[in-house]
């Protein structure tokens, strides 16, 4: 098992780029499935989800090609079997295979896969994708092992859904089936993220037409023939806020490149309340020294463009920091919590209220912990409460962290911090 070892009490300032979306990538990866012809990926960070999931590709007959030092993959996915996916135990090892069903089923009229893996960071269920593709005129088949799905129709069933929720990757899925289907059908409450948006707009340029991208409603007519292309993943939001706050929490000036703002608008405002200093400048953010952080009454997850959940566990940690009681609410996932009684081993004054409300109590001096990892943002947290603590602080279970954090632990020691990896 894999082991960061943090020396806190070092200021971190530079300069630092933001690599591609991890949010974005793997959908944006699955959607070359649906086309014959080659797709090129750039700015494909280097993280070990996108090594797996490209492992199934090549598993199931798909060209892979992937250069890391030029961040670029090459997709080419002429022949397709989707047989070998019900012996291909990969699946299991993170969420975003459910990403597979939709541009395979649309591609091949059948798909098995084994229930996805990933974070336990609360109930995430299946019935959105499951319900969209039984409206559709799919069949559907299930148990606690596998998932089956099968579609030999030209048209669709109906040609609206409503979704009860606005979920990410339920939207994702079901836009990659339509897009791939000859018929048109309509998307009530459909989600608007930014990595979204980027699958979608990604759909429109291999030929499928596409309205209302970015709002809650969507109207898509799908093509059998659609195109390859060249494609960017867009950088990486949640990334900019994690070394923004990483930058807050010791002080220090940051530099973060490659930045889309218009994503961080709910972020920057929670940053702006609590009195961090700071500088949004063209596709660039300024993190200034700080003196004086003051708690805030209430930070609320929310759908976008509300504050993004994978982020509430960061911004936790910037709360132990602030004077005064905070409350966070996590509206979305009641398994988000985990760290916090992490942060507890570390001297954090902290009441948890329910399952998904939560005070935090500033300004607290934390101190070097045994802690670990519970899901991917819950482990980037226990880092950057790492970096401030007295002592020395060991984080366990970061495989979790290496599934979405490009070079995590080099990126930061660039910065100034002293993190070391070993193995137990």
């Amino acid at each position: 098992m894999d082991l960061f070892e943090i020396q806190g009490g070092k200021k971190l300032s530079g300069e630092i780029q933001i690599p591609g979306a991890k949010n974005a990538t793997l959908p944006m990866l699955c959607a070359s499935l649906l086309t014959k012809e080659k797709c090129v990926f750039k700015n494909v960070p280097e993280i070990s989800d996108v090594a797996v999931l490209l492992d199934v590709f090549k598993k199931i007959g798909v060209k892979v090609n992937r250069d890391l030092s030029k961040k670029i993959v090459e997709i080419e996915a002429k022949n397709i079997n989707p047989e070998k996916l019900k012996k291909c135990d990969e699946l299991k090892k993170l969420r975003a295979t459910i990403l597979l069903l939709g541009p395979i089923l649309a591609r091949c009229g059948k798909c098995e896969i084994f229930q996805p893996g990933g974070d336990i960071i609360g109930t995430r269920s299946n019935e959105i994708h499951m319900g969209g593709f039984k409206v559709l005129g799919g069949h559907v088949l299930r148990d606690d092992e596998k998932i089956s799905l099968e579609f030999k129709k030209n048209k669709f069933d109906n040609k609206r859904i409503l979704f009860s929720e606005a979920s990410v990757t339920g939207t994702e899925n079901i836009a990659m089936f339509c897009a791939g289907v000859e018929d048109e059908v309509e998307i009530f409450f459909s989600a608007a993220e930014p990595h979204v948006c980027a699958t979608l707009k990604m759909l429109h340029h291999m030929g499928t037409d596409i309205k209302g991208i970015g709002t809650h409603y969507l109207k898509i007519k799908g093509n059998k023939k659609l195109k390859g292309g060249i494609f960017e993943i867009p950088p990486d939001g949640i990334l900019v806020g994690t070394y923004a706050i990483a930058g807050a929490i010791t002080k220090g000036k940051l530099k973060i490149n490659n930045v889309h703002h218009s994503e961080l608008f709910s972020f920057y405002g929670a940053l702006k309340r609590i009195g961090v200093e700071f500088e949004i400048k063209n596709h660039f953010l300024n993190i200034l020294p700080t003196k004086k952080l003051e708690a805030i009454p209430k930070i609320q997850t929310a759908i976008f463009p509300g504050f993004p959940t994978d982020l509430q566990s960061l911004v936790g940690v910037l709360l132990t920091q602030c004077k005064g009681c905070s409350m966070i609410f996590e509206t979305l996932f009641e398994n988000r919590f985990t760290y916090l009684y992490e942060l507890e081993k570390m001297g954090a004054k902290i009441e948890i209220l329910n399952a998904h409300q939560a005070k935090i109590f500033g300004v607290t001096k934390l101190h070097g912990a045994n802690v670990q990892s519970w899901d991917l943002r819950a482990g980037a947290a226990m880092v950057l409460a790492g970096l401030i603590a007295d002592g020395k602080t060991i984080v366990s279970n970061v495989s979790y962290i290496n599934r979405g954090y490009e070079n995590f632990v080099k990126n930061l020691n660039n910065l100034g911090a002293k993190i070391k990896q070993f193995s137990a």
